[in-house]
């Protein structure tokens, strides 16, 4: 084969395609966006064979403008439009991204110096997003240094991520998620490696009044063997954009390591929308200060044309067989009087801690339980249980507030 990176395209007679950038031999510089968008089913195939390297233009005037996400209304950043991505496609079908593991490098440093500076017009975009598609396959592929987030499925069906490779730096990288699955359904991410300057995976499903009227939300999602470093953000995070809400979530043999936080839900009021059903399951903590968070005072909106009565429901989250060390805080909860969390339970819990204070396991406006041997010792608004189920203590304090902010 002639070509170390291949871009195929079935599509029906009569359909175009604009492609502006394709990658050859060597490391190709792409200066403009390969763009897909049809409404027909399409077939779309790009392969990788080692050892091709992308590298996407860092001058913004090359790349195209795009209207902001319906469920965003807002370009994210600035108001308006936002730059594209290099590889964009939408209401596409049969979607297939891999390579032995060659590299797609987004060369984000310029980007990240201009957002600093002020010097951007627009939103950046993500390095690689799809949108209204579905049966989706990407893996064996390395995404490095994204302008903004990597890889973004927006409003995707039936996705499989596998074997993926996540690279940013972890400090002065501001926005590099590294999956941000965003009102998708029916999605698997696996044996992934994700090491960025901000959240590892964010699952999303819009902002605010925006992504309430478009109803769309995350649900049927299955994350497991991931391995994540965050020194800025988390792990994993639900939110803080969740306004068509989050749902039937499970994350298993999850290892979060050298981090600021292992895992996170976070929203606010004006959200709406809801947080429920979260399996995390052989979650393992090394080296985290914060190691599970559920935040609901996270103040960030589009506009002021939010309704503040909007106010998120967060409730059914499991944590189960959960391990670490050198973690500080292992787990702070800070619900509200006007968004408590409900329906909270911890089963098999040992954590070790580096935090000698007394509180160290922080609660506020929480309902739920704690099942079986649980290190370190749980705060009082948690009911008590023993691995038969037989209930030992019953909480009295479900409003105690037990948490700081000075760590």
């Amino acid at each position: 084969m002639p070509l170390f990176l291949e871009l195929i395209l079935r599509y029906n007679e009569g359909n175009s395609v604009d492609l502006t950038s394709l990658c050859t031999l060597g490391v190709v510089y792409a200066s403009l966006q390969a763009n897909v968008t049809m409404a027909v089913k399409l077939n779309l195939i790009f392969v990788s064979y080692s050892p091709v390297t992308c590298l996407i233009a860092r001058d913004e005037n090359y790349w195209p403008l795009m209207p902001p996400l319906p469920s965003y209304g807002y370009g994210r950043e600035r108001a308006g439009p936002r730059y594209g991505s290099l590889i964009h496609g939408q209401n596409l079908r049969d979607v297939v991204i891999t390579g032995d593991n060659g590299t797609i490098n987004g060369q984000g440093r310029t980007w990240w110096t201009k957002y600093r500076n002020k010097h951007l017009n627009y939103t950046r975009g993500p390095l690689v997003q799809l949108m209204w598609s579905r049966d989706i396959q990407i893996s064996h592929v390395t995404l490095r240094d994204s302008p903004f987030w990597t890889l973004h499925p927006y409003d995707c069906q039936n996705v499989t991520i596998r074997n993926v490779t996540i690279l940013a730096p972890l400090s002065g990288a501001p926005n590099t998620d590294g999956i941000d699955p965003d009102s998708c359904e029916n999605m698997l991410i696996e044996d992934c490696y994700i090491s960025v300057g901000d959240d590892g995976i964010a699952i999303k499903s819009g902002w605010d009044q925006y992504g309430i009227a478009y109803a769309r939300p995350s649900t049927n999602i299955l994350i497991r063997n991931v391995i994540v470093r965050s020194m800025i953000s988390a792990g994993v995070s639900i939110g803080s954009e969740m306004s068509g809400g989050v749902s039937n979530i499970t994350l298993e043999n999850l290892l979060v390591w050298n981090s600021k936080r292992g895992v996170r839900i976070k929203t606010t009021a004006g959200r709406g929308g809801y947080v429920r059903q979260i399996t995390y399951q052989n979650l393992t903590l090394e080296n985290v200060r914060v190691g599970i968070v559920i935040k609901t005072d996270y103040n960030e909106h589009p506009d002021e044309g939010y309704n503040p009565k909007a106010l998120p429901v967060i409730q059914d989250i499991n944590f189960d067989r959960i391990r670490g060390q050198g973690v500080r805080i292992p787990v702070r909860i800070y619900g509200s009087q006007a968004i408590p969390v409900r329906n909270v339970t911890f089963r098999d819990m040992l954590v070790g801690i580096t935090y000698k204070k007394k509180r160290i396991f922080q609660c506020s406006f929480v309902h739920g339980r704690v099942i079986g041997k649980i290190f370190p010792s749980p705060c009082q608004n948690l009911d008590m249980y023993d691995n038969e189920g037989r209930l030992v203590r019953q909480s009295t304090f479900q409003n105690n507030i037990e948490t700081d902010y000075d760590s």
